[in-house]
Formats: C-alpha cells, structure tokens, sequence
C-alpha cells in the first residue's frame, strides 16, 4: 500500500520543527577552529573569545536552510534573531557577526540547541520537556551524539590542568558559552588535603566566574518583560555574588550538596540554596535556566558550581543535568589531584631548601656567593648541593656535589652525603680522606648511590688551595687581570663505584682572584658536551672580568648571575648549583706563630709574645684581655699535650688567637664550687671573648677565641 503523502500545511509544520542541516555539528566545527590563543577552548567547542567580550555559534535558522534549498549548508549570517522573543542580541566588537549566540542557542539541544527551545518549549524557561518532534529519531541520536562529543571534549579540557587555577579556567572556558552563558565556581576554603579533617565551619569562596557577554538593551528589555533576570548584563561582573559563604548545617544548602547529584533551580529548596549561596539580595534566574551542581572529590564535598543561561537560549533539558554531573565529577577529581599534587610541591621545595645551606658562613679571608637552579617547576627536588664550612686556621671547606637523578629520592641521599661532608670536615681530614669517606658512605646506602664531589680547602695565611676531586667538572679559576683557566685536578671516580683511590693536588690562590665551582648541569645539555660548556664558561668569566678593568674583580654576586645567563633555551636539562669563592688572604705582616713547649714557663712566654705582636699591630688597648686569655688557655693545653704547643694570632676585622695540642679531649665549660682551685679558665673565656670554640682535628685539639680590634 502506497504511504499517504503529508499535506502541505503538514510539509511546512514539519520543516519548522525539523533542526536545520547545520546544527551542533557544524556549530563545533565553525567553534573548533584552530585558534593560536587558545586551542584548548576550540577543542571544547567553544569560541576562544568568549570569556574576552563575545562568543560565536555558527549557526542559522532552520528557515534560512530551507529557503536555500535541500542539501545546501547556510552560512551564518551577521545578526541573528530569537524567533520565541524576537530579540537580537550582539556581541561587542563583532558587528558583522552579532547575534549568533542567540542563534546557536536555538539551534543545539541542551548544549544550545532546538529541542528545548524548539515547538513545545516554554520560552520562559519554565523547563520544557525536551521530548523531540514525532518522527525525528534521527535528529534525537544526532543531538545525543553531540552531547556525549561535548562531554568528552569538556573534560579533556579540564583534564589537561595541573594546578588548581588551570583545572577551574579549564570547566569554565569549556562550558561558556557552549553549555552555559555563565557559571560561577565555589571551592571549599581551605581546601583539605587528602585524609587530613577538613576545616570548620564549612565555607565556600567564589573562586571564578566566567560569562558571555550580552550588550544588546532590546535583550535587557524583553527579559524584564518577561520577568527574567540576565546575570551580567553589559557590565563586567558575571554576577555580584557573595565572596564568602558559610554553608549552615542543616540549611538547604547543606542538604543539596549532601545529596551530590545536580539539580535546577525550579523546587523551592534549590532556589533557597542558590540564595544561600549566593547571597539573599541576589537574584537569580529560576525553572531550569540554573544547575546548581556539587563539586564531590573522592572522600567529600569540595565546592559547588553553577551553570546559568540566559533569557535568549533554550533553558536545560532534563539530559543536562547529566552532562552538569560529569562536568563536575570531573572538575572535583581534578581538584583533588591538584591539591595532592600542590603539597608534594611544597614538600619538595621545603625538602629542597632544608637540603641546602640557608646562608652561607663569612669565614676570613674569603668571600662567598652561591645560586641554586632546580631543572625544571615539575623537578624542583635534585641531587646537586653546595656547602662552606669553617676549618680551624681560618681555613674553609668548599664542597659542590651531584647525586644522580631528580626525585626525592636523590635529595634525600644527597642530604645524608651532605651530612657526612660536614661531619668529615669537621675532623679537619685531608680533602682525599674525606672523599674515600664519602665512598664507603654511598655503598652503604646501596649499589646504585653514585654522586659526583668535589672538596677544596682554602688556607688564607698561606694562599693555598687544596683540591680532591670524585668525578666532577673541574672549577675555574678566574685571576685578578681577568685570565680564566680551567684547573687541572684529577679526575677520580664518582662516588658510590668503591675500591679507588682518590688524588689531591695544592695549586697556588693568589689574593683577588675568584673560584668557581659547579654541576654539570651549567656547562652539559642537549645541545653540547660538557667540555664546550666549560670552554663557554670559562670564555664567559673572561668576559665578565674584562668590563671590571684589570685592577678590579667583578662583584661576586653578579658574576653568579652573569654566568646563570649563559643559558639558553634548550640548557636546562639538569639542576644547577653554584659556588663562587673570591680570595681575600691574610698578609703574612698579619700573623703571629709560635711554637711553645709543653712545660711549667709555657704560660709566661706565651703572654710575652702576645704583648710584643699586640704593640707591633697598634692593638695595646686589648694587652691585659689577650694575656689573660692566653694564659688560661695555653695553661690548660701544656696540662695534656706531650708535644709542643701551638700559638696563633690572626688580625682582620677581629683578633683571633688558637691554641693547639695533640690531646684530642676537647675542654668543657663547668662551673667551679667555691672550694675549687681550677675549672674557672674557660669561664673567664666566654665571659671577656666575643666568641670561642674548640675544634678536633686528626692528630689533636685546637681552642680559639676571638677579640673585637675596634670600638
């Protein structure tokens, strides 16, 4: 039997509620341009300018593809008008084009399209029933199709965010103005982290908002006629809501977001919770133009966010409630892992900046600087470390390390070699000793603990420099007329391989010039060798010390900034740490030595040389302190040492005296009865001495004390 054919007033009723050919579709491929700004929004479908003043749907009016003619695809036009209300609206700064919200908006089921705002809707957003015209399974699959291509362009978006602003701008340029002409993001303040409790009361702070802009007065106009309320409007606030909202316990908002799932604005409880969150004197749209959506994590409620559209566009369909779930699942997920992700980058810069020395010491005769660089924002833990450390004598240790890797694990072992270093040091052993040490301590945190290490020691009496070296780029040594040599010291095995020896070499280090020490992450990258690199840098500090002229040094702390600068683009590869050393000295004409026997008259002669150096510096006014101390201090060495001992006296900006023995007990403060005959030296030496120590070393002991030389 032959099928009745439609009348014509049948025909055109029809082409009426059929969508027209360029529905969400086309809309998303005029949307998904390739634009250079923002690529992630044409992903998601929509227009990169719509948080900036203005959105774009490329759409039509099904009329307009009728009249065209069938199988004909209509260009949108410039202005675009809402058939229900007959308002056109416009987006400022696209005259030729303005009003294709508007017309997409009718034109996409749910996400902006005809099944809601089609026949059978109710213009006033009262919440049709999205239930497609009789006949048109075709256009239900398609506009479905085109939900589920939104849902998952929406959270690649939002899944590409690392930190917690990315995720929020990525939910918002994701859903405005596809989904929404605005939405408001409310997280939780403060956020809790994994397991901890969270904070109380429970408060949420407006975190983002975002909108399409709307200028069009017609557009305020018909909605006030209709008893709408248009967020926004021209100005550039979304909507003036509450900063702060402290959710009430057993308040309606409360109860919406215990409940998780989405709902709209349309039961009396919602649009209660909507004011509650909002604020009691805002207003906002109600029926099914709002979702108020829970941000639900993985153990509990972070926040809520809000999906409005306006007067010009269908309101929701039942099915974007759905879409509103998976938008927030997603966007609190993210959240979660963003947090998490936050405190393990603040544990690591915390881990990182304990690792390394908070300030380094001003020990005589030299001058220090140092620059840590990690080798990226998303490896801000490494192994490279730098350290000085005071020696007896006025020396200083100069120790610049390298652990393999970049993860909390290498930070920790370099922690536990930097550890060791100090303890070494502190022994006073000889550069190649405390390498060696530095070995066996590696193997013993396991097999695969390889490091590199160098370990200089500076004398600024006899302006020497005593280097080992375990595997590391050798430093460079930058002299006071502006030569740069690299400096030949053994190579050695890296730490951690065990069973070599290890070899120091004692170069000269004339006053004025300048060390550097380093990691190979300075000088080694993709794009060259670390011997170029150090060819580069030692070039580089030759250049430095050129603008300074020949009879000065350049400043310390810019030559570390000059010589960071050196890098390019593609050679950061690797952590950077840097130690520069400039060499000060000590004149001979500065220092005192003597060598006293252990005997009964060590105290007396002790005091007499200390009165002659003191009159030949011009320092009498502190004779009767410095024999004072002297005495009490060389008394107490003759009392166990069975070699000679040791007398020292230094002037810098401080008079410092040392006094050294082969007994390795080191003295200790005590307060002494009354009926004591001893025990009160070293209390006369922290009383008068603005500072003192004892310090053990390989083959005995050396106590010091320092005296102010000025007012």
């Amino acid at each position: 039997m032959t099928e009745p054919q439609p009348t014509s007033h049948e025909s055109r009723h029809k082409e009426r509620a059929r969508p027209s050919e360029q529905t969400l579709p086309h809309a998303l491929e005029e949307q998904g341009r390739p634009h250079a700004d923002t690529p992630a929004a044409a992903e998601a479908g929509a227009d990169p300018r719509a948080g900036q003043g203005g959105g774009e749907h490329a759409a039509a009016p099904a009329a307009q593809d009728t009249a065209r003619g069938p199988g004909r695809r209509g260009r949108p036009a410039g202005r675009a008008t809402d058939r229900s209300s007959g308002v056109t609206a416009s987006v400022p700064g696209q005259p030729e084009r303005a009003g294709r919200d508007a017309a997409a908006a009718a034109a996409v089921p749910g996400i902006g399209a005809t099944g809601v705002g089609g026949p059978g809707a109710d213009p006033s957003g009262g919440g049709g029933s999205g239930v497609p015209a009789s006949g048109d399974g075709v256009d239900v699959a398609r506009r479905e199709g085109d939900r589920l291509r939104f849902v998952g362009a929406a959270t690649r978006r939002i899944a590409r965010g690392i930190d917690l602003d990315e995720i929020v701008l990525g939910l918002c340029r994701a859903t405005v103005p596809t989904f929404s002409d605005a939405i408001l993001v409310h997280l939780r303040d403060p956020l809790p982290v994994g397991d901890e409790r969270p904070a109380t009361p429970f408060v949420l702070r407006l975190r983002r908002t975002d909108r399409l802009r709307l200028v069009d007065e017609a557009l305020s106009e018909s909605a006030e006629a209709e008893g709408l309320t248009v967020l926004g409007g021209a100005g550039p606030d979304l909507t003036p809501a509450s900063e702060l909202c402290e959710v009430r316990t057993g308040g309606e908002l409360n109860e919406v977001l215990r409940g998780v799932r989405p709902v709209f604005a349309e039961s009396p409880a919602a649009r209660a919770a909507l004011a509650e969150l909002l604020g009691p004197d805002r207003t906002v749209p109600g029926g099914r133009r709002a979702i108020l959506a829970p941000l639900r994590g993985r153990r509990r409620v972070i926040g809520a966010a809000v999906f409005v559209r306006g007067p010009e566009r269908p309101a929701f369909e039942a099915n974007d409630l759905l879409v509103a779930a998976q938008l927030a699942t997603h966007t609190a997920l993210g959240i979660d892992k963003a947090v998490l992700y936050g405190r393990e980058a603040y544990i690591a810069d915390e881990l990182q900046r304990t690792m390394l020395p908070d300030s380094l010491p001003q020990p005589t005769g030299v001058r220090l600087a140092s620059r840590y660089l990690p080798a990226a924002e998303t490896a801000r833990v490494g192994g490279d470390w730098y350290d000085a450390i005071p020696l007896p004598g006025s020396r200083v240790a100069l120790v610049v390390g390298d652990v393999m890797g970049h993860s909390m694990t290498s930070a920790a072992i370099m922690g536990q070699l930097r550890t060791t270093a100090q303890t070494l040091a502190g022994l006073d052993l000889p550069p190649a000793e405390v390498l060696h040490h530095l070995d066996e301590q590696a193997q013993r945190l396991g097999t695969d603990r390889m490091a590199t290490c160098l370990y200089a020691v500076y004398d600024p009496v006899a302006h020497r420099i005593t280097i080992a070296n375990a595997g590391h780029p050798p430093p460079v040594l930058l002299h006071l007329g502006g030569r740069a040599e690299v400096l030949r010291v053994p190579p050695g095995a890296p730490i951690g391989v065990g069973g070599v020896d290890f070899e120091a070499v004692e170069l000269d280090a004339p006053a004025g010039a300048t060390l550097l020490l380093y990691t190979d992450g300075l000088v080694e990258s993709r794009l060259r060798d670390v011997w170029t690199g150090i060819e580069q840098l030692r070039e580089r500090l030759a250049a430095t010390a050129q603008l300074t002229g020949p009879d000065h040094s350049p400043p310390l702390e810019a030559l570390c900034d000059d010589v960071l600068d050196m890098l390019g683009p593609g050679d950061r590869d690797d952590d950077i740490a840097l130690l520069a050393a400039r060499f000060d000295g000590i004149a001979p004409s500065d220092v005192a030595y003597w060598f006293l026997d252990p005997e009964e008259t060590a105290p007396g002669r002790a005091r007499r040389l200390a009165r002659r150096a003191l009159e030949r510096w011009g320092l009498e006014e502190l004779t009767d302190s410095v024999e004072l101390l002297v005495s009490e201090v060389v008394t107490n060495a003759v009392r166990y040492a069975e070699r000679p001992v040791t007398l020292r006296l230094l002037k810098t900006d401080v008079l410092r005296c040392e006094v050294g023995d082969d007994s390795p007990q080191l003295p200790r403060q005590r307060r002494a009865r009354e009926t004591d005959e001893g025990g009160r030296g070293l209390f006369l030496v922290n009383r008068l001495a603005r500072r003192w120590g004892a310090t053990r070393l390989s083959g005995g002991k050396v106590v010091w004390f320092e005296l102010p030389t000025g007012p």
